[in-house]
């Protein structure tokens, strides 16, 4: 096999593994999120508001290994 096809490979799978885990930590986060407001509704706002930070945070680091893995990709 030459380098560029596992090149190729490489980051398709390692494109596959991070949006399983964003998927998962998204996930992970947005259930006990729920399970905190429908508890207190009162503090829907601040749970809301940590959950789209913490959100973001993930998401940031799923693109950077996005953007890491497509560099794979091209070398």
């Amino acid at each position: 096999m030459e380098p560029q096809a596992l090149a190729y490979l490489g980051a398709g799978l390692g494109v596959g593994l991070i949006v399983i885990g964003a998927g998962l930590g998204i996930g992970r986060l947005a259930g006990p999120a729920m399970e905190g407001i429908a508890r207190q509704p009162e503090a829907t706002s601040n749970i809301r508001d940590n959950m789209i930070v913490a959100a973001a945070l993930i998401e940031g680091a799923a693109l950077f290994g996005l953007i890491i893995s497509f560099l794979l990709a091209i070398k």
